[in-house]
């Protein structure tokens, strides 16, 4: 299990044939390895570093041992799972909802929850794997945000220059995932 101090890790679900769909990002805010949280030995999700960063590591033995010792600790990880859950789902409704658009935005404001700073090292090519398009529909979305100057797309970064109208931009699939996180865990 990795908790991470900075950088960004994507949780991607892995359906047959290989196709590979991301379903939530973890940043200094989270940890790999939910399932453990959960009493399982291992999750049929990969999970890959998108940002480079550095964390801490543990041990699942260890863990489940630090869980069992201490019931604080373990309902702390079990509010982050709740937290992480609504994620998902809230990944799956912009998924299946949301316009290309709006599933960027809400990408972009969520990996810029995670990083410190308004640049985010991204590529196009990357950022068509985790929405699950191609990269040219990636490319016409970011045209769409920086003509309305809500960011800056050059090669390889997307510099966030109006959070707020960003937000506006990705609708109603940004938000409820975070507030259920400030709720939970605070």
């Amino acid at each position: 299990m990795y908790f991470m101090d900075s950088g960004i890790a994507s949780v991607v679900a892995v359906q047959a044939r290989e196709t590979r769909v991301e379903v939530g990002l973890i940043g200094y805010e989270g940890m790999s390895g939910t399932a453990v949280v959960l009493g399982s030995h291992r999750s049929p999700h990969s999970t890959y570093m998108q940002v480079a960063g550095e964390g801490q590591r543990i041990a699942s033995v260890e863990l489940r041992i630090a869980m069992e010792a201490s019931d604080s600790l373990h309902n702390v990880f079990l509010k982050y799972v709740q937290a992480f859950m609504v994620q998902t789902a809230h990944t799956a409704i912009a998924n299946a909802r949301a316009k290309l658009a709006e599933r960027l935005a809400r990408w972009i404001l969520m990996a810029h929850d995670r990083v410190r700073g308004n640049t985010l090292p991204l590529t196009h090519e990357f950022l068509g794997l985790m929405l699950g398009v191609r990269r040219a529909g990636v490319t016409e979305a970011l045209h769409i945000l920086q003509s309305q100057k809500l960011i800056e797309a050059g090669r390889g970064q997307i510099v966030v220059l109006n959070r707020k109208g960003i937000e506006r931009s990705a609708g109603g699939s940004y938000g409820v995932p975070e507030a259920e996180f400030r709720r939970m865990i605070g």
